[in-house]
Parts: structure tokens; sequence; C-alpha cells
């Protein structure tokens, strides 16, 4: 049986304010002709309009909403009606559901076992060429040692001034113009090998996505070139607006500059740039303006010297300046499961399109996860993620130092209440004593903490496990150090009593500024707030009442 969702979360799945009234004009027990749940979906029969009742239906597992109505908001009222109803115990249970609802289901299961077969299917193609490329590594790296020991003896052979009986060195020392034989740098002739390529150095760097050449590295070489003398032009720009003073910087200058970024195929820099007109019309630009310049100058210089850099710092240097990486091949990258808690989302207008930030937190390995999705203005995000649950799902990283974005790979079986205490299947825990001081490490795997820290008092299974402020600024630290350009990391905060303007002591962001509703929860005692780590204060996501409901904040 799936626990019952709040009003809060349900009210926080609908697409924009109009939606959410429009839902609690439908959540009346009158309005549906039919209504019941089976304990993983809810269904109903609304009156509409027309002379046919609206199907609606809510698949709670994932969730995924069906309904009959022609309205292009996802969910529409309808589905969010029914959930209403649902939340405040509306709806009755049923043995079965009609004959539509199952239609509906046996189809979405059908297509998850084959989604299923093609994700297995292209991971063990990458297993496959992963081990292709490390045998020609090794036999590339065999063949160059072979050839250095070669070329060493033919030296030696040559310092002898004769054989034995006087005659010159032998003829198979030399090659067919009597030129010695070619040693270690016989290369030159055939091209780079497999660790040169792209200038990256050694390891997969983006492999096969265009962040990495391969067969076709002489058109990713074109790119790397361009990009490269983009970046040039970058850090000369920088240097003359630092020289001549910040008060000069004009909006125009950073709309060119972002433009000749574009052109030089870096959009990952151009975007940085393009917001900058943004930090000049905030309190304090000074100072938040020459923080953008050097983090943008940074990664200028990490892109130019990326062959001396750790391959997942090269990784992440790639992806930040634009060279892309494939959904399909994060999802043929390394899974990782485990009962993921929901911590909250944030919707952000970025040009025409809204980018919706949805904050995971691995229940017993302690990961982080960002799940990112893009829609046009006015077009439904994705809605599957209800904020304050938990799911058992496997979830594939985008590479680099400190991975944060990542895919929903596959969900499992919903989580119940009582399974959240206990370890997720292939799920690998810690032995007790391995405390939250090894959190940092992404891939570390920390105990679940289900006592509060300040006051070792049994937490309610629904609420995720937290840390307290100085283990957060720890792990907040280890991913600055690892990734410098980080701008965001979900922490939960466990014992903390909020204020107005901080939360255990940690500064609030300035537009979070007197949280009322989560002081109002806590009414001066310690809570567990889940939070968005960024440079300039932390954001409220949801915190948790004593009855352990989501409150989203």
């Amino acid at each position: 049986m799936i626990e019952r969702w709040s009003r809060d979360q349900v009210l926080a799945l609908a697409p924009d304010t109009s939606s959410q009234k429009a839902a609690q004009g439908v959540a009346a027990a009158g309005k549906w002709s039919l209504r019941g749940t089976t304990g993983t979906v809810l269904y109903g029969e609304c009156k509409g309009s027309g002379a046919k009742p609206y199907l609606a239906a809510v698949d709670l597992s994932e969730p995924a909403y069906r309904c009959s109505c022609p309205s292009r908001k996802f969910p529409c009222k309808h589905a969010l009606g029914l959930l209403l109803l649902w939340s405040a115990d509306g709806v009755p249970d049923a043995e079965a559901a009609p004959q539509w609802v199952t239609e509906w289901m046996d189809g979405r299961a059908e297509r998850a076992v084959k989604s299923a077969a093609r994700l297995e299917a292209a991971r063990a193609e990458a297993a496959r060429l992963e081990a292709a490329r490390l045998e020609a590594a090794r036999v590339e790296a065999a063949r160059r040692e072979g050839a250095r020991a070669e070329g060493s003896s033919q030296e030696g052979a040559r310092a002898q001034p004769a054989t034995a009986d006087g005659s010159p060195p032998s003829a198979s020392a030399q090659g067919p113009a009597g030129d010695p034989v070619l040693g270690a740098g016989s290369d030159a002739r055939t091209g780079p090998g497999p660790a040169e390529q792209g200038g990256m150095g050694a390891g997969r760097a983006g492999q096969g996505s265009g962040v990495r050449s391969g067969a076709g590295g002489r058109v990713e070489s074109v790119r790397h070139q361009r990009v490269a003398a983009g970046l040039a032009e970058l850090e000369r720009w920088l240097a003359d607006q630092v020289r001549q003073g910040l008060a000069g910087a004009q909006e125009h200058d950073w709309d060119g500059l972002a433009k000749r970024l574009i052109d030089a195929q870096a959009p990952g820099v151009a975007g940085v740039v393009s917001r900058l007109a943004r930090v000049r019309a905030e309190e304090g630009w000074p100072g938040r303006l020459l923080e953008e310049y050097a983090l943008v100058n940074l990664l200028a210089i990490a892109y130019r010297r990326r062959a001396d850099l750790p391959d997942g710092l090269a990784q992440t240097v790639l992806i930040r300046a634009g060279f892309p990486v494939t959904r399909e091949e994060v999802l043929a990258g390394p899974p990782v499961r485990d009962h993921w808690d929901v911590l909250g989302r944030r919707d952000e207008v970025q040009d025409r399109l809204t980018a919706r930030r949805v904050w995971l937190r691995g229940r017993h390995t302690g990961r982080p996860a960002l799940i990112l999705s893009f829609a046009p203005q006015g077009q439904p995000l994705d809605a599957s993620l209800v904020t304050g649950t938990t799911i058992d799902a496997d979830l594939t990283y985008y590479p680099g130092a400190a991975p944060l974005r990542a895919l929903v790979a596959t969900r499992h079986a919903p989580v119940t209440p009582s399974a959240t205490a206990t370890p997720a299947p292939g799920i690998t825990i810690s032995p007790p004593g391995a405390g939250a001081a090894s959190r940092p490490s992404p891939t570390a795997t920390p105990a679940p903490a289900m006592a509060s820290p300040a006051s070792g008092t049994p937490r309610s299974a629904t609420v995720p496990p937290g840390m307290s402020p100085d283990e957060a600024l720890d792990e907040v630290a280890w991913a600055l150090a690892e990734d410098p350009w980080t701008e965001s990391w979900p922490l939960v905060l466990a014992g903390v009593v909020p204020g107005r303007t901080a939360i255990g002591g940690l500064p609030l962001h300035p537009r979070a500024h007197d949280p009322w509703r989560l002081i109002a929860v806590s009414g001066g005692h310690p809570v567990t707030v889940a939070v968005e780590w960024t440079p300039q204060g932390l954001r409220p996501l949801t915190t948790w009442d004593d009855d352990g409901t989501a409150v989203i904040l």
C-alpha cells in the first residue's frame, strides 16, 4: 500500500496556480459518478460539460496520469482533483479496476518491459566497447614499450664501432633507406594513440559523445581548436575587464562575448557569460561579478590544461564548456540503486525554457542527485517525482568529478513506510561506526541515520536521515574541492532551529529570508529541513512536522 500524500504534496504537482484552483473545484465526491483505488492506481469518472464523463486515472507508483479531457495541462485538473480526494481519504478501496484502467496499466507495463530490455542491451554494448577500448590501450602501451626497448638496443648497437670481425653493424638494425628503425616516436606517421586523441589524456572523458575524439577525431579536433580560440579570447577579455575596472561593464559587452562563444562552439561558457547581466543588477554586485569572472577564467584555464587534469575533472570541464553527453550514454552507465528521498524541487525560467530541478538523496548510500528537465514555457514539465515521497529506483549519473546530475533509469516496486528503514535489494550498507564523515564522497555508503543527531530520539521512517550543519559544510567543501563550479547541492539538516535569516547557523539565500511557514512548523523546536545549498545561502525546500508529514516550503 502506497502511503497517502498530503494536500500540499498534491497541489505541488499542479503546473500552475490556476490548475490548483480548478482542481479544488472538482475535488468533491458529488463531481464523481465513479471513483476507486486498488492501492496502486486511482480511477474515476468526473462529470464534465458533455454527455460523457471524463475518465481519469493515476498510477501512484510513478506517478503517471491519464484523462480523456482535452486539457493540454499535465496533470490536468481532473487527475489533481482525484488525488485531492484520495489525500482526504475520499476514494474507496476496490478489488478490481474497470477495463479501461487495466488496459492502460497493461500498456504501461508492456512499454516498461521493452524499455528495460533496451536499457540492458545498451549497457551490455557499452561494457563491450569499454572492454575493447581498455584492451586496445593495453596493446598500444605494450607496443610502445617494445618500441622503446628496441630503440634502446639499436642505440647500443650503433654505439659499437664494429663487430668482432671488423664488419659494420647488421643491416637489420636499419630502415629501408639506411635510417635507424623508428622507436617511440613512430606514432607521428600513424596519428596519436588512443590515450592522446582529443588532448584528453587517459580515461573515457565522455567517449562517444563529442566529449572526446575517437575514430572521428578529425572533426572533434576542429571543435577543440575553435573552443580553445574562443576561451583564449575570453581570458584576454577578462584580463582587460579587471584592469579597466568593473564599473565599466555593460550588458552589450556580455551579449557580444556570449555570441562569439556560441560561434566558437562553447555554449556552456556562453550561457554563464550571458547571465552576468543579472549579477550586475543584484545588491553587492561588484563582489559577485568578480567571483563570476574568477570562475569563468578558471574554467578557461582548466580547458587549456585539460590534458593534465584527473579524468573526472577533465570530464567536468568539457561538459561545462558545452560538450554534450547524450541521454543514451548516461543511461548505459553503471546504475546506483537506492531508496531515494525526493527532497524538493524548484522551477526557474531560463530564456524561453522552464528548467525544473528535482533534488534527491539516497536513503542508504547518502548520495545526492539532481534530476533536471526542461520544457518550453506553457508546456508541461516532468511531474513523476512527488516531493516528500521515497522511490526505489536505479539512477545513472552524468560523468564528472563530483557527480550530481542523474537520470532515473528504472523504478522498482513502490516503497512502503516500513521498507525505508531497511536496505533496498542490492544496496551495501557500511558497518556501524561509518559515520557522516564518510558521506561527502559520492562513493561512500554510510549507514542510514534513523535517529536525530541532536536528540537521539527515534524518527519517523518517512523523514529522511539528516546531518548536522558542520557535517553539511564538510560535504559542501568536498563538492567544491572536486568541482569548483558547483552552483547548488542538496542537503538534509537534522535537529536545527530555523530563524528569519539562518537555519542552524547557516545563512539563508537573500530571496529566502523570513521563511514563516518553516518557522511555524518548527515553533522554536529543532526540525529536519531539506535545503538547497548555493554560494549565496540556503534555499529551504521541505520540512517534516511531528507526524512525519512533508510540508513543502
